[in-house]
C-alpha cells in the first residue's frame, strides 16, 4: 500500500500521522511543493502524479491561504489533483490547508475566519469515535464553507473543524504537530506572527511539550479510525 503526503512547505513534516500510516503497512511517500529556497517566492510549478497510483492521499498544512495569489501557479493544480483522487475513490485525509483545499476541490469555499485560532483547542465533535474532542493544535486564520452533501463532524465557535464526504475526511487542526515541528514553524516566521498577535511562542512550546505524548497517541487513533471507518467505506 502507498500513501502520498503532499507537503506544501519544507517545515511541515509528516510527523506522527505519517508514522501511523507506516505502522499500518503503508509505504509513505512525500511530495514537497515549495522547496526551502522558494519559500519567500512560492510561485513554483508543480507536477502532481496520477492519484490512482496511491491507496491514500494526505495534503498537509501551509503558511499560505488557499486564496493567496502568490501560490496561484500550483494551487489549482493541487485542487484538481484532490478532486480527481476523491472522484476515483482514493481516500483523502486533508489537514488544515489541505483540508481547506479539499473543501474547494469538493465544491466548497475558503474565507477568512472571524478570529484567529492558534494553540491547543478543544473542539465540539458530533462523532468522537472518529474525531475526538482533543485538545488539538490549531494555527489558522481561514475557514472553509462546507461543500454540499458533507457530514459535518466537528466545530469550534470560530470555524468548522472536520467534515466527511464518502472516502474523504477534512480536518482544520494539526494532528501531526510535535514540539520539534512547532520549533520549525516558529523559526520560519511563525514567532514574528505570534508576537504581532500578543502570543508567546515560548509559552506555546511549553504547552506543546506537555501535550505531546497524549497528542501523538490521539493522532494514531485518528489515523486508525480514518483507515477503518472512512477509507474502507
Amino acid at each position: 500500500m502507498r500513501a502520498l503526503f503532499v507537503q506544501q512547505d519544507h517545515v511541515s513534516p509528516v510527523g506522527p500521522v505519517g508514522d501511523a500510516f507506516a505502522e499500518r503497512g503503508f509505504d509513505v511517500e512525500e511530495l514537497l511543493v515549495v522547496p526551502p529556497d522558494r519559500f519567500e517566492r512560492p510561485d513554483v510549478e508543480v507536477s502532481f502524479p496520477d492519484p490512482t497510483r496511491y491507496d491514500a492521499v494526505v495534503p498537509m498544512g501551509a503558511p499560505w491561504s488557499v486564496y493567496d495569489a502568490t501560490i496561484g501557479s500550483w494551487l489549482a493544480t493541487e485542487v484538481d489533483f484532490l478532486r480527481r483522487a476523491h472522484e476515483a475513490g482514493v481516500p483523502v485525509l486533508g489537514i488544515c490547508f489541505g483540508g481547506q483545499a479539499l473543501a474547494v476541490a469538493l465544491g466548497g469555499q475558503v474565507v477568512p475566519s472571524p478570529g484567529v485560532e492558534i494553540g491547543w483547542t478543544l473542539i465540539d465533535s458530533d462523532d468522537p469515535g472518529l474525531v475526538e474532542p482533543g485538545p488539538w493544535f490549531e494555527w489558522h486564520r481561514d475557514r472553509w464553507v462546507e461543500p454540499p452533501g458533507v457530514d459535518r463532524l466537528a466545530r469550534t465557535v470560530v470555524a468548522p473543524q472536520a467534515f466527511r464526504l464518502r472516502r474523504s475526511l477534512a480536518l482544520q487542526f494539526h494532528p501531526e504537530l510535535t514540539t520539534a515541528m512547532l520549533k520549525g514553524w516558529l523559526g520560519n516566521g511563525g514567532d514574528e506572527e505570534l508576537r504581532g498577535l500578543g502570543i508567546s511562542g515560548d509559552v506555546l512550546l511549553s504547552r506543546t511539550r506537555g501535550e505531546e505524548l497524549a497528542a501523538v497517541a490521539r493522532a494514531y487513533r485518528l489515523v486508525d479510525r480514518f483507515l477503518d471507518r472512512v477509507a474502507r467505506c
